[in-house]
């Protein structure tokens, strides 16, 4: 910001960095899931160890709370000042 950005591209880029991860992450997750189904059938009650709705509930859950989770505290960072930031440095 002390460079000129403005308050929406800083959340923006904190958000689309954040989102990035967790996708990268869910991929990787849903990649291993059904290698892991023996396993998983032992501890999943009622649910199919390879069942697409769970995983596709799962995954959009994963991301819905990575972008509220980078949102808030990039809102909240975009609101400081960045001389007061600078001068307190």
């Amino acid at each position: 910001m002390a460079l000129g950005a403005r308050h929406q591209e800083l959340t923006g880029m904190f958000v689309r960095h954040a989102l990035g991860l967790a996708t990268v992450g869910v991929a990787c997750g849903l990649a291993v899931a059904p290698a892991l189904t023996r396993l998983m059938s032992s501890l999943l009650f009622g649910v199919g160890s390879i069942d697409p709705v769970t995983y596709g509930t799962t995954a959009l859950g994963l991301i819905l709370t990575a972008a509220v989770a980078s949102y808030l505290p990039a809102r909240r960072a975009a609101a400081v000042n960045p001389v007061e930031s600078l001068r307190a440095e």
